[in-house]
């Protein structure tokens, strides 16, 4: 394998030169993921020149999110949400063109993030198909992204002749055998599927990783970065793992925020045209994360001004004690990362 010679720690415009031309891949993205201080800082400016590439104008967007429903037909070993324990509960699809008008409206938001537990009822994906649906009717220009999982081909059909303009489909692990460690009542094969599904239907898809998953190696850290920039993603995402309660994972170790942030800044030198978010678990385990990960090469944030307050704390995902950035936090980080927030 051809090998990197006279690296220092550093030049790391060389190890991004060769990770762009894919020469000496692996060893590559594995020093760059491990820079930390001043080597990590030039890693930092060399993805946020990436962006600029890709987003001359700077801008950076804000979606708000609805957490549609907790009822998930996965138990992943990382997510409280299928807790069975919780209480559950839906939002009508009157409930949710409400809460879309008011967020277009009060707030000014032009993109809406629809989010759920995995449910593909076929009472439930129509009820949000309907919504969507109404929405778009009465606000054409709303952007509208799908997140709830793996559904059939016609249930994604249904969702796109709804309006929907974009979908989020986590593949989490690029590597079968991990990605069902975690997720023990899926299969990689599914998941795969349903990305080419929404490719096929000409959806603008978002997929991402988890960083630290117990059993996750820096191999698969390599192969998640090639396997997501080969997909050519309008969105592209990583967010550091964090061992939810009640969980099967709960005594686990959280991953290493400096490893996402460096995996992030990858993300966007080899992704420079695709919307990537900041996300709250960064914040969660680090002071000023969520800044961090502009400062890295994100340029998505996301509000969750969206949920009714009864509903919030019954959407988990890691624990109740999210964090949950208001609309002031994020225009501060927006302007220290000197990006333009737009909706």
């Amino acid at each position: 394998m051809k090998r990197i010679e006279g690296f220092q720690n550093h030049d790391l415009q060389t190890i991004c030169s060769h990770i762009l031309a894919g020469e000496a891949f692996a060893e590559a993205v594995k020093l760059a993921l491990r820079v930390r201080g001043e080597s990590q800082q030039r890693l930092f400016e060399i993805a946020r020149a990436a962006r600029l590439q890709g987003f001359p104008d700077r801008r950076a967007e804000i979606r708000s999110v609805v957490e549609i429903s907790n009822i998930c037909k996965q138990r992943c070993n990382y997510c409280a949400i299928g807790c069975e324990d919780t209480q559950k509960y839906v939002i009508s699809a009157q409930d949710l063109v409400e809460i879309a008008s008011f967020l277009y409206r009060e707030r000014g938001r032009r993109v809406l993030l629809l989010q759920s537990g995995e449910n593909k009822d076929a009472r439930f994906v129509a009820n949000v198909v309907r919504a969507c649906g109404e929405m778009k009717d009465k606000l054409p220009d709303l952007q509208l992204i799908g997140c709830i999982g793996n559904l059939s081909h016609a249930q994604y059909r249904e969702f796109k002749q709804a309006g929907v303009d974009r979908y989020l489909l986590k593949i989490e692990a690029s590597r079968p055998s991990l990605y069902e460690s975690v997720k023990p009542n899926d299969r990689w094969s599914d998941r795969r599927r349903c990305l080419e599904d929404l490719a096929e239907l000409g959806f603008r898809i978002g997929s991402g990783i988890i960083v630290g998953l117990p059993g996750q190696t820096e191999d698969d850290l390599v192969a998640d970065l090639a396997f997501l920039s080969d997909l050519h993603l309008d969105m592209v995402s990583a967010s550091v793992f964090i061992p939810g309660r009640n969980t099967f994972y709960e005594q686990m170790t959280p991953g290493d925020v400096e490893t996402t942030l460096n995996f992030m800044a990858l993300l966007r030198i080899k992704n420079p045209t695709a919307l990537m978010p900041t996300t709250s678990s960064l914040e969660k385990l680090k002071a000023d994360g969520q800044y961090l990960g502009l400062m890295a090469g994100a340029n998505t944030v996301t509000i969750h001004d969206g949920t009714p307050p009864e509903f919030q704390q019954l959407f988990p995902i890691y624990d109740q004690k999210r964090f949950r950035p208001d609309d002031h936090h994020l225009r501060v980080i927006v302007e220290r990362a000197g990006l333009r927030l737009v909706h």
